[in-house]
């Protein structure tokens, strides 16, 4: 399997250009390609996960990642995906964040003998003259085709600010200088980028003429991108001082039954032969599969020890005739049951847990509530008998309540 069809097989190619030099390029080892890391928090997240294990992925196969800090796209904000405009940052905020954005990718990126290199782009946009700039590349923009792209369109019944209106411009300068600057002729990014990512393969093409080989490729869906990377509405950070390498496994670990196949094919580097094996489990047999989710993209992150012990320590907590002696407990029989069931919320509060359905509810909503290390996404779960295996269960409220269930 070449490199590209196994972007492909993996699920990570939403829509591209030139799919067939793409292909070649890739396949090659011949792509020069950035992604771009706006600076609007101190640490990276769970969700640039996949943007890191791309670079990676193709920088093993030969080809030359930038990763583009934001620096000066950071100074405007990416409408892109948001009903709001983004908080305002100070120049030396960015320069904080985009400092941090670097340490955590040396630990992932290869930056050596010039396999990778790292740009901010305030190098070129903050010393950019407007009117020069409006000569240079304004023509290149039709305002019509700019305010049917999706990423204004969503915006335009709340408003949208000039502020925000240029930032599919920065974003396509960013394109035609790295082209013309490194010889960047591919770029990779959400799929809800697409439309700022076509603006700076047009701006190549009307600037620089049609032979200029600039090639475009979206990864992966907005909802996915959105999904991935927050919990209980928190960002998973890949700082271990924000995130702990036992929580950033949990939370791999936890992953919906649905997207557990998804996330190993995209953001591990276990052969998808083996992949394919694990698409064959269901039900329980899953969290096997999760748990080596969670210890691979720990190992990436935090390294092989702290993910060695992540793993022991939801094993001691979780697995089935783990010493849980000392634990909170309380005792029910099938008599506490309803027509053969009890619901989480009830069971919660009978373990007093939660002062009303109202609080359960909210934090099942919320992410907060985990059973037998799992996480419960539907306030109405019931429990029968049988999901009291061993004769108990393990409920788990936020991160360091944890209460035993004995179905006696």
């Amino acid at each position: 399997m070449t490199v590209y069809e196994e972007l492909v097989a993996r699920g990570l190619i939403a829509q591209v250009t030139n799919e067939s030099e793409i292909r070649e390029m890739v396949n090659n080892g011949k792509a020069t390609f950035y992604i771009g890391f706006d600076c609007t928090a101190d640490s990276l997240t769970a969700g640039h996960f996949m943007a890191l294990v791309l670079m990676k992925r193709l920088q093993l196969a030969g080809n030359k990642p930038i990763a583009l800090i934001g620096g000066g796209t950071t100074m405007i904000g990416d409408p892109s995906g948001r009903t709001d405009m983004r908080k305002m940052l100070t120049k030396e905020d960015i320069d904080h964040n985009a400092a941090c954005f670097k340490r955590q990718m040396e630990n992932f990126i290869d930056f050596s003998e010039g396999k990778a290199m790292m740009i901010n782009n305030a190098e070129w946009l903050l010393d950019l003259n407007y009117v020069e700039l409006l000569r240079e590349v304004g023509a290149c923009f039709s305002v019509n085709n700019m305010l049917r792209a999706e990423c204004y369109k969503q915006r335009m019944e709340k408003g949208l600010s000039f502020l925000e209106f240029n930032y599919m411009i920065m974003q396509s300068y960013d394109f035609y200088y790295l082209f013309k600057t490194y010889g960047c002729n591919m770029q990779f990014g959400g799929d809800d980028q697409w439309s700022n990512m076509l603006g700076g393969t047009e701006l190549i093409r009307k600037k620089l003429g049609k032979d200029a080989h600039a090639m475009t490729i979206t990864l992966l869906t907005d909802s996915q991108g959105k999904k991935m990377g927050k919990t209980a509405g928190n960002a998973v950070w890949l700082d271990a001082n924000k995130t702990s390498p036992y929580d950033f496994f949990q939370y791999w670990r936890n992953v919906d039954d649905a997207d557990v196949i998804k996330c190993m094919k995209m953001l591990t580097f276990v052969p998808l032969e083996e992949i394919y094996e694990y698409e064959k489990l269901e039900g329980s047999q899953l969290n096997a599969v999760k748990e080596r989710l969670g210890y691979e993209l720990t190992k990436m992150i935090h390294g092989e020890e702290e993910a060695k012990k992540a793993l022991e320590t939801a094993r001691s907590l979780f697995a089935g005739g783990a010493n849980t002696s000392d634990m909170p407990s309380t005792d029910i029989t099938v008599e506490d049951f309803t027509d053969g069931s009890i619901g989480i919320l009830d069971l919660m509060l009978k373990c007093e847990l939660i002062p009303s359905k109202g609080e359960g509810r909210r934090l099942v909503q919320q992410g907060g509530v985990s059973l037998n290390d799992n996480k419960v996404t539907d306030p109405a779960t019931m429990l029968t008998a049988e999901s009291f295996e061993d004769g108990f269960v393990v409920i788990k409220k936020g991160k360091q309540v944890f209460h035993k269930v004995n179905l006696t």
